[in-house]
């Protein structure tokens, strides 16, 4: 197989692992939403997140303060407000009119759930080590929901400038499972 040299800025196309996420958290006015798709788990149980969010986004302020957070996880059909979001900054715009999405009271955290998304996952920063460093956040999910009707759910994945993948097909593999 013949190989060509990629550009390092390029490298995280190659290893994102999970769906693009909206993360919602509640500030003093009001509450706000951002993409993200830089995150990774951490451990199982509990079970625990870290992501990056840049120092100019205008969620890493309000998670800074607040500590806490929702995670929603958006299937294929919300990828126009996913990247809207994504595209749009929170400190001049309502996100949740703006977009057509829907709050919903958490039960542990302050931060809103969004109604449309497949699951949601309530989270509280528990390490903030790396943030001054990294911008890297390791948040606890202290809750978690899931529409089960949903049985498969077509998350989208970044490929980066404006390309995303769409998980869609499912294989099973012999597991050996403790």
């Amino acid at each position: 197989m013949s190989k060509k040299s990629l550009p390092l800025s390029h490298v995280y196309r190659l290893l994102e692992p999970g769906p693009v996420v909206l993360v919602s958290t509640a500030g003093r006015t009001r509450a706000n939403i951002m993409t993200l798709s830089w995150h990774t788990m951490m451990e199982f149980e509990p079970p625990l997140v870290g992501c990056v969010i840049s120092g100019r986004n205008y969620t890493f302020d309000i998670l800074r303060a607040t500590k806490e957070c929702v995670i929603n996880i958006p299937t294929v059909e919300l990828a126009k407000e996913v990247v809207g979001c994504g595209n749009t900054s929170g400190k001049r715009v309502d996100k949740f009119k703006t977009f057509g999405l829907t709050p919903v009271a958490a039960s542990q955290v302050k931060a809103p759930l969004i109604k449309e998304c497949y699951a949601n996952l309530e989270c509280r920063v528990v390490d903030t080590r790396l943030v001054a460093a990294y911008n890297f956040f390791v948040l606890e999910v202290v809750k978690a929901w899931i529409a089960r009707s949903r049985r498969r759910p077509r998350t989208i994945h970044h490929g980066g400038k404006g390309v995303f993948m769409v998980a869609s097909e499912m294989i099973r593999l012999p597991s050996k499972k403790k």
